[in-house]
Protein backbone atom coordinates (compact mmCIF):
# COMPACT_ATOMS: atom_id res chain seq x y z
CA UNK A 1 0.00 0.00 0.00
CA UNK A 2 1.87 3.21 -1.40
CA UNK A 3 2.41 5.53 1.45
CA UNK A 4 2.83 9.87 0.52
CA UNK A 5 5.71 9.67 3.30
CA UNK A 6 7.49 12.94 3.66
CA UNK A 7 10.52 14.69 4.64
CA UNK A 8 9.06 15.10 8.21
CA UNK A 9 7.92 11.35 8.52
CA UNK A 10 11.41 10.41 7.67
CA UNK A 11 13.04 12.52 10.35
CA UNK A 12 10.60 11.76 12.98
CA UNK A 13 11.62 7.95 12.03
CA UNK A 14 15.09 8.65 12.72
CA UNK A 15 14.36 10.02 16.16
CA UNK A 16 12.10 7.03 17.20
CA UNK A 17 14.99 4.36 16.30
CA UNK A 18 17.05 6.43 18.46
CA UNK A 19 15.04 7.05 21.09
CA UNK A 20 13.61 3.32 21.00
CA UNK A 21 17.74 2.28 21.30
CA UNK A 22 18.00 3.96 24.08
CA UNK A 23 15.32 2.56 25.92
CA UNK A 24 16.80 -0.82 25.01
CA UNK A 25 20.11 -0.39 26.90
CA UNK A 26 18.27 0.97 29.86
CA UNK A 27 16.48 -2.47 30.11
CA UNK A 28 19.17 -4.41 32.24
CA UNK A 29 17.67 -7.49 30.60
CA UNK A 30 17.46 -6.86 27.38
CA UNK A 31 21.28 -4.86 27.48
CA UNK A 32 23.12 -8.49 28.55
CA UNK A 33 21.46 -10.45 26.26
CA UNK A 34 22.00 -7.62 23.21
CA UNK A 35 26.03 -7.36 23.96
CA UNK A 36 26.08 -10.89 24.30
CA UNK A 37 28.98 -11.94 22.16
CA UNK A 38 27.89 -15.73 22.62
CA UNK A 39 24.19 -16.99 23.47
CA UNK A 40 22.19 -19.97 24.55
CA UNK A 41 19.55 -21.11 22.15
CA UNK A 42 17.42 -19.85 25.37
CA UNK A 43 18.98 -16.39 25.12
CA UNK A 44 18.77 -16.70 21.51
CA UNK A 45 15.30 -17.24 21.82
CA UNK A 46 14.73 -14.19 23.98
CA UNK A 47 16.87 -11.92 22.23
CA UNK A 48 14.21 -13.22 18.65
CA UNK A 49 11.12 -12.50 20.94
CA UNK A 50 12.16 -9.44 22.99
CA UNK A 51 13.03 -7.47 19.28
CA UNK A 52 9.49 -9.20 17.76
CA UNK A 53 7.60 -7.64 20.46
CA UNK A 54 9.42 -4.15 20.69
CA UNK A 55 9.37 -3.44 16.66
CA UNK A 56 5.87 -5.16 16.43
CA UNK A 57 5.22 -2.68 18.71
CA UNK A 58 5.89 0.21 16.30
CA UNK A 59 4.10 -1.86 13.43
CA UNK A 60 1.00 -2.72 15.54
CA UNK A 61 1.14 1.36 16.18
CA UNK A 62 1.13 2.10 12.74
CA UNK A 63 -1.68 -0.50 11.79
CA UNK A 64 -4.01 1.33 14.57
CA UNK A 65 -3.86 5.05 14.47
CA UNK A 66 -3.17 4.25 10.34
CA UNK A 67 -1.27 7.42 10.09
CA UNK A 68 2.00 6.72 12.11
CA UNK A 69 4.36 5.89 9.63
CA UNK A 70 7.26 6.76 11.92
CA UNK A 71 6.74 4.12 13.95
CA UNK A 72 6.83 1.35 11.51
CA UNK A 73 10.39 0.12 11.96
CA UNK A 74 10.10 -3.76 10.62
CA UNK A 75 12.69 -3.64 8.16
CA UNK A 76 15.54 -2.07 9.85
CA UNK A 77 14.63 -4.46 13.20
CA UNK A 78 14.62 -7.76 11.37
CA UNK A 79 18.00 -6.60 9.96
CA UNK A 80 19.40 -5.68 13.14
CA UNK A 81 17.83 -8.68 14.84
CA UNK A 82 19.88 -11.20 12.32
CA UNK A 83 23.38 -9.41 12.52
CA UNK A 84 22.99 -9.21 16.49
CA UNK A 85 21.68 -12.74 16.64
CA UNK A 86 21.75 -14.77 13.52
CA UNK A 87 19.75 -16.86 11.86
CA UNK A 88 17.21 -18.13 14.08
CA UNK A 89 16.90 -14.53 15.87
CA UNK A 90 16.52 -12.82 12.59
CA UNK A 91 13.59 -15.22 11.63
CA UNK A 92 12.15 -15.41 14.92
CA UNK A 93 11.99 -11.14 14.88
CA UNK A 94 11.21 -10.82 11.40
CA UNK A 95 8.23 -13.07 12.13
CA UNK A 96 6.84 -11.81 15.25
CA UNK A 97 7.46 -7.94 13.81
CA UNK A 98 5.40 -8.77 10.90
CA UNK A 99 1.95 -10.29 12.64
CA UNK A 100 0.22 -7.37 13.00
CA UNK A 101 0.77 -6.26 9.41
CA UNK A 102 -0.17 -9.31 8.81
CA UNK A 103 -3.75 -8.87 10.52
CA UNK A 104 -4.12 -5.95 8.44
CA UNK A 105 -4.18 -7.64 5.15
CA UNK A 106 -0.30 -6.85 4.17
CA UNK A 107 0.57 -10.32 3.72
CA UNK A 108 3.86 -10.02 2.32
CA UNK A 109 5.41 -8.55 5.39
CA UNK A 110 6.15 -12.18 7.11
CA UNK A 111 8.16 -13.45 3.79
CA UNK A 112 10.02 -10.01 3.44
CA UNK A 113 10.77 -9.76 6.97
CA UNK A 114 12.05 -13.29 7.20
CA UNK A 115 14.00 -13.18 4.19
CA UNK A 116 15.46 -10.15 5.68
CA UNK A 117 16.16 -11.57 9.31
CA UNK A 118 18.02 -14.49 7.59
CA UNK A 119 19.85 -11.71 5.62
CA UNK A 120 21.24 -10.19 8.52
CA UNK A 121 22.33 -13.78 9.88
CA UNK A 122 24.20 -14.27 6.54
CA UNK A 123 25.72 -10.82 7.16
CA UNK A 124 27.02 -12.28 10.77
CA UNK A 125 28.53 -15.32 9.07
CA UNK A 126 30.67 -12.98 7.39
CA UNK A 127 31.99 -11.17 9.79
CA UNK A 128 35.27 -12.54 11.24
CA UNK A 129 34.17 -10.74 14.60
CA UNK A 130 31.92 -9.08 16.48
CA UNK A 131 33.96 -5.82 16.04
CA UNK A 132 33.50 -5.70 12.11
CA UNK A 133 29.64 -5.47 12.91
CA UNK A 134 30.05 -2.94 15.73
CA UNK A 135 32.48 -0.89 13.92
CA UNK A 136 30.04 -0.07 10.96
CA UNK A 137 30.07 3.26 10.34
CA UNK A 138 28.91 5.74 6.83
CA UNK A 139 32.70 6.48 6.55
CA UNK A 140 33.61 2.63 6.16
CA UNK A 141 35.77 3.74 3.63
CA UNK A 142 38.35 5.65 6.02
CA UNK A 143 39.92 1.94 7.17
CA UNK A 144 40.70 1.13 3.33
CA UNK A 145 44.00 1.41 4.30
CA UNK A 146 44.06 -0.22 7.64
CA UNK A 147 41.77 -3.17 7.88
CA UNK A 148 40.75 -3.97 4.18
CA UNK A 149 38.85 -7.22 5.04
CA UNK A 150 36.48 -5.08 7.62
CA UNK A 151 35.91 -2.11 4.71
CA UNK A 152 34.76 -5.14 2.36
CA UNK A 153 32.81 -6.31 5.17
CA UNK A 154 31.05 -2.98 5.55
CA UNK A 155 30.74 -2.72 1.79
CA UNK A 156 28.61 -5.69 1.68
CA UNK A 157 27.03 -4.65 4.76
CA UNK A 158 25.93 -1.65 2.93
CA UNK A 159 24.60 -3.22 -0.21
CA UNK A 160 22.42 -5.50 2.45
CA UNK A 161 21.00 -2.36 3.77
CA UNK A 162 20.43 -1.15 -0.05
CA UNK A 163 18.89 -4.62 -1.12
CA UNK A 164 16.50 -4.69 1.77
CA UNK A 165 15.01 -1.21 0.72
CA UNK A 166 14.61 -1.99 -2.67
CA UNK A 167 12.62 -5.47 -2.05
CA UNK A 168 10.89 -3.97 -0.38
CA UNK A 169 10.28 -0.67 -2.76
CA UNK A 170 9.82 -3.41 -5.56
CA UNK A 171 7.75 -5.47 -3.92
CA UNK A 172 5.37 -2.88 -2.45
CA UNK A 173 5.02 -1.79 -6.55
CA UNK A 174 4.33 -4.31 -7.47
CA UNK A 175 1.97 -5.74 -4.70
CA UNK A 176 -0.25 -2.43 -4.22
CA UNK A 177 -2.20 -3.60 -0.58
CA UNK A 178 0.14 -6.54 0.24
CA UNK A 179 3.01 -4.63 1.66
CA UNK A 180 3.62 -1.17 3.42
CA UNK A 181 6.39 1.00 2.45
CA UNK A 182 7.31 4.45 2.15
CA UNK A 183 6.43 5.83 -1.35
CA UNK A 184 9.51 8.13 -2.71
CA UNK A 185 7.27 10.31 -4.80
CA UNK A 186 5.73 11.82 -1.75
CA UNK A 187 8.61 13.65 -0.80
CA UNK A 188 9.51 17.28 -1.65
CA UNK A 189 11.86 18.10 -4.31
CA UNK A 190 13.46 16.29 -6.93
CA UNK A 191 12.64 12.32 -7.87
CA UNK A 192 15.74 11.17 -7.55
CA UNK A 193 16.49 13.01 -3.87
CA UNK A 194 13.17 11.90 -2.91
CA UNK A 195 14.43 8.25 -3.57
CA UNK A 196 18.08 8.75 -1.96
CA UNK A 197 16.27 10.33 1.02
CA UNK A 198 14.25 7.21 1.70
CA UNK A 199 17.29 5.23 1.11
CA UNK A 200 19.79 6.99 3.74
CA UNK A 201 17.18 7.14 6.42
CA UNK A 202 16.54 3.23 6.33
CA UNK A 203 20.89 3.23 6.05
CA UNK A 204 20.64 5.36 8.98
CA UNK A 205 17.95 3.63 11.06
CA UNK A 206 20.34 0.33 11.06
CA UNK A 207 23.44 2.76 11.96
CA UNK A 208 21.85 4.54 14.52
CA UNK A 209 21.16 1.71 16.90
CA UNK A 210 24.34 0.13 16.33
CA UNK A 211 26.11 3.19 17.19
CA UNK A 212 24.28 3.53 20.29
CA UNK A 213 24.29 0.12 21.53
CA UNK A 214 27.85 0.12 20.34
CA UNK A 215 28.32 2.87 23.21
CA UNK A 216 27.08 0.97 25.72
CA UNK A 217 28.94 -1.48 24.89
CA UNK A 218 32.08 0.10 25.14
CA UNK A 219 31.40 1.53 28.58
CA UNK A 220 30.37 -1.79 29.85
CA UNK A 221 33.21 -2.86 28.91
CA UNK A 222 35.39 -0.18 30.92
CA UNK A 223 33.27 -0.87 33.73
CA UNK A 224 33.94 -4.94 33.88
CA UNK A 225 37.26 -3.80 32.95
CA UNK A 226 37.73 -1.44 35.83
CA UNK A 227 35.99 -4.24 38.51
CA UNK A 228 38.58 -6.55 37.70
CA UNK A 229 41.73 -3.95 37.49
CA UNK A 230 40.16 -3.39 41.11
CA UNK A 231 39.82 -6.63 41.91
CA UNK A 232 43.53 -7.57 40.33
CA UNK A 233 44.80 -4.14 42.31
CA UNK A 234 43.28 -6.06 46.09
CA UNK A 235 44.50 -9.61 44.98
CA UNK A 236 48.15 -8.49 44.09
CA UNK A 237 48.20 -6.10 47.65
CA UNK A 238 47.32 -9.49 49.25
CA UNK A 239 49.78 -11.39 47.58
CA UNK A 240 52.65 -8.65 47.77
CA UNK A 241 54.07 -10.01 51.21
CA UNK A 242 55.51 -12.89 49.53
CA UNK A 243 53.87 -16.23 52.26
CA UNK A 244 57.25 -17.40 52.91
CA UNK A 245 58.68 -14.09 54.00
CA UNK A 246 55.36 -13.57 56.49
CA UNK A 247 56.29 -17.19 57.27
CA UNK A 248 60.00 -16.74 58.07
CA UNK A 249 58.91 -13.37 60.03
CA UNK A 250 56.86 -14.82 62.27
CA UNK A 251 59.34 -17.78 62.58
CA UNK A 252 61.75 -15.60 63.63
CA UNK A 253 59.30 -13.59 66.08
CA UNK A 254 58.91 -16.43 67.82
CA UNK A 255 62.62 -17.22 67.91
CA UNK A 256 63.20 -13.65 69.42
CA UNK A 257 60.43 -13.57 71.97
CA UNK A 258 62.83 -15.91 74.52
CA UNK A 259 66.30 -14.20 73.38
CA UNK A 260 65.17 -10.50 73.18
CA UNK A 261 61.81 -9.47 73.58
CA UNK A 262 62.43 -5.98 73.08
CA UNK A 263 63.61 -6.91 69.51
CA UNK A 264 60.66 -8.99 68.83
CA UNK A 265 57.95 -6.18 69.38
CA UNK A 266 60.60 -4.03 66.73
CA UNK A 267 59.73 -6.79 64.27
CA UNK A 268 55.99 -7.09 65.10
CA UNK A 269 55.87 -3.34 64.98
CA UNK A 270 57.48 -3.13 61.68
CA UNK A 271 55.81 -5.98 60.43
CA UNK A 272 52.39 -4.06 61.30
CA UNK A 273 53.18 -1.15 59.45
CA UNK A 274 53.70 -3.16 55.97
CA UNK A 275 50.62 -4.77 56.44
CA UNK A 276 48.78 -1.63 57.32
CA UNK A 277 50.38 0.33 54.21
CA UNK A 278 49.37 -2.42 52.16
CA UNK A 279 45.34 -2.71 53.48
CA UNK A 280 45.05 0.96 53.31
CA UNK A 281 46.53 2.03 50.47
CA UNK A 282 44.44 3.44 47.66
CA UNK A 283 46.54 5.50 45.47
CA UNK A 284 48.26 4.11 42.34
CA UNK A 285 50.88 6.50 42.39
CA UNK A 286 53.01 7.58 45.83
CA UNK A 287 56.05 10.05 46.89
CA UNK A 288 59.38 8.28 46.58
CA UNK A 289 59.64 9.36 50.34
CA UNK A 290 56.60 7.11 50.83
CA UNK A 291 58.45 4.24 49.08
CA UNK A 292 61.65 4.92 51.11
CA UNK A 293 59.60 4.44 54.07
CA UNK A 294 58.17 1.22 53.08
CA UNK A 295 61.37 -0.23 51.91
CA UNK A 296 63.27 0.66 55.14
CA UNK A 297 60.61 -1.49 57.24
CA UNK A 298 60.62 -4.49 54.68
CA UNK A 299 64.33 -4.47 54.63
CA UNK A 300 64.91 -4.08 58.58
CA UNK A 301 62.82 -7.12 59.08
CA UNK A 302 64.83 -8.65 56.55
CA UNK A 303 68.01 -8.16 58.43
CA UNK A 304 67.06 -9.14 61.23
CA UNK A 305 66.39 -12.83 59.46
CA UNK A 306 69.38 -12.70 57.95
CA UNK A 307 71.76 -10.47 59.92
CA UNK A 308 74.78 -9.29 58.92
CA UNK A 309 75.00 -11.22 55.89
CA UNK A 310 72.52 -8.69 54.37
CA UNK A 311 74.00 -4.90 53.99
CA UNK A 312 71.44 -1.95 52.90
CA UNK A 313 73.36 1.47 51.65
CA UNK A 314 70.98 4.49 50.30
CA UNK A 315 72.00 7.14 48.18
CA UNK A 316 69.01 9.32 47.25
CA UNK A 317 69.00 12.84 46.43
CA UNK A 318 66.76 15.57 48.52
CA UNK A 319 65.52 16.79 45.22
CA UNK A 320 64.17 13.18 44.11
CA UNK A 321 61.84 12.67 47.63
CA UNK A 322 59.25 14.33 46.76
CA UNK A 323 58.65 13.20 42.98
CA UNK A 324 55.66 10.11 42.37
CA UNK A 325 56.58 7.06 41.23
CA UNK A 326 54.27 4.12 40.86
CA UNK A 327 53.23 2.56 44.21
CA UNK A 328 55.12 -0.94 45.56
CA UNK A 329 57.65 -0.45 42.36
CA UNK A 330 61.11 -0.63 44.32
CA UNK A 331 59.74 -3.40 46.80
CA UNK A 332 59.58 -6.63 44.30
CA UNK A 333 62.98 -5.72 42.87
CA UNK A 334 64.79 -5.38 46.13
CA UNK A 335 63.00 -8.52 47.09
CA UNK A 336 64.38 -10.14 44.06
CA UNK A 337 68.29 -9.14 45.13
CA UNK A 338 67.49 -11.08 48.21
CA UNK A 339 65.29 -13.48 47.16
CA UNK A 340 67.69 -14.57 43.95
CA UNK A 341 70.67 -13.01 44.26
CA UNK A 342 71.63 -12.87 48.25
CA UNK A 343 70.07 -15.87 49.89
CA UNK A 344 71.92 -18.32 48.34
CA UNK A 345 75.07 -16.58 48.84
CA UNK A 346 77.00 -18.11 52.22
CA UNK A 347 78.42 -14.57 52.98
CA UNK A 348 75.86 -13.01 52.15
CA UNK A 349 76.00 -9.07 50.29
CA UNK A 350 74.98 -5.90 49.60
CA UNK A 351 72.27 -3.65 47.98
CA UNK A 352 72.63 -0.43 46.73
CA UNK A 353 69.54 1.98 46.19
CA UNK A 354 70.32 4.88 44.44
CA UNK A 355 68.07 7.84 43.16
CA UNK A 356 68.36 11.39 41.60
CA UNK A 357 66.31 13.73 39.71
CA UNK A 358 67.56 14.48 36.73
CA UNK A 359 65.87 17.45 35.46
CA UNK A 360 62.25 16.12 35.12
CA UNK A 361 62.75 12.70 34.89
CA UNK A 362 63.89 10.31 38.11
CA UNK A 363 66.37 7.66 37.50
CA UNK A 364 66.40 4.91 40.00
CA UNK A 365 69.42 1.95 40.32
CA UNK A 366 68.85 -1.20 42.25
CA UNK A 367 72.14 -3.24 42.81
CA UNK A 368 73.38 -5.89 44.54
CA UNK A 369 76.79 -7.95 44.34
CA UNK A 370 74.59 -11.61 44.52
CA UNK A 371 75.15 -14.30 42.52
CA UNK A 372 73.79 -13.18 39.19
CA UNK A 373 71.89 -14.41 36.31
CA UNK A 374 72.81 -16.66 34.00
CA UNK A 375 73.13 -15.60 30.24
CA UNK A 376 70.50 -18.18 29.62
CA UNK A 377 67.97 -16.59 32.59
CA UNK A 378 68.60 -13.02 31.11
CA UNK A 379 66.93 -13.87 27.67
CA UNK A 380 63.80 -14.73 29.59
CA UNK A 381 63.76 -12.49 32.32
CA UNK A 382 61.03 -10.36 31.33
CA UNK A 383 58.83 -13.72 30.84
CA UNK A 384 59.50 -15.93 33.82
CA UNK A 385 60.49 -13.25 36.31
CA UNK A 386 57.10 -12.08 38.16
CA UNK A 387 58.57 -8.83 40.46
CA UNK A 388 60.99 -7.51 37.11
CA UNK A 389 57.87 -8.23 34.61
CA UNK A 390 55.14 -6.62 36.55
CA UNK A 391 57.29 -3.64 37.20
CA UNK A 392 58.40 -3.60 33.59
CA UNK A 393 54.51 -3.94 32.27
CA UNK A 394 53.35 -1.49 35.02
CA UNK A 395 55.83 1.16 33.59
CA UNK A 396 54.84 0.48 29.90
CA UNK A 397 51.09 0.74 30.84
CA UNK A 398 51.92 4.35 32.33
CA UNK A 399 54.72 5.77 29.92
CA UNK A 400 54.67 3.72 27.16
CA UNK A 401 57.97 4.34 25.46
CA UNK A 402 58.89 7.24 27.49
CA UNK A 403 60.45 4.66 29.89
CA UNK A 404 63.72 3.04 30.08
CA UNK A 405 64.32 -0.14 32.01
CA UNK A 406 67.51 -1.39 32.16
CA UNK A 407 68.42 -4.85 33.37
CA UNK A 408 72.44 -6.28 33.62
CA UNK A 409 73.67 -9.26 35.20
CA UNK A 410 76.72 -10.89 35.54
CA UNK A 411 76.99 -14.77 37.17
CA UNK A 412 79.25 -14.14 40.23
CA UNK A 413 79.00 -10.57 40.53
CA UNK A 414 75.38 -9.24 41.10
CA UNK A 415 72.42 -7.78 39.07
CA UNK A 416 72.09 -4.12 38.20
CA UNK A 417 68.05 -2.50 37.72
CA UNK A 418 68.53 0.86 36.07
CA UNK A 419 64.73 2.39 35.66
CA UNK A 420 64.15 5.93 34.26
CA UNK A 421 60.49 7.91 34.07
CA UNK A 422 59.68 11.52 33.31
CA UNK A 423 57.87 13.09 36.30
CA UNK A 424 54.73 11.84 36.99
CA UNK A 425 52.77 15.71 37.72
CA UNK A 426 54.08 16.45 34.21
CA UNK A 427 53.20 13.14 32.71
CA UNK A 428 49.74 13.20 33.92
CA UNK A 429 49.08 16.61 33.19
CA UNK A 430 49.83 16.26 30.05
CA UNK A 431 47.60 13.07 29.55
CA UNK A 432 44.92 14.84 31.33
Amino acid sequence: MPIAGDLVTLLIKLGVVASLASILTRISGVKRTLLREVRTLGQTLRFGMWFGAIFGAGVATRVATGSYHAGDLGLEGSLLSGILGGYVTGLLSGVLISLPAMFNGELLTMPLLAAVGVIGGLLRDCASDTEDIWSFSPFFDLNLTRNRRRTIFHAFFLLAIVFAELLRQRLGVQFDSKLFYLKPGGLPGPHAMSVIAVYFTTFLAVVLPLKIWNNARIETKLQEQQRLLMQARLDALTSQINPHFLFNTLNSVSSLIRTNPHQARVVVYQLSNILRRLLRRHDNFSSLREELNFIDDYLSIEVIRFGDKLKFRKDVEPAALDMLLPSMLLQPLIENCIKHGLSSKVEGGSILLRAQRVEDRLHLLVEDDGVGISEADMATLLDRGIGVSNVNERLKVLFGADYRMFIDSKPGQGTRIEIEVPELQTRLAAVS
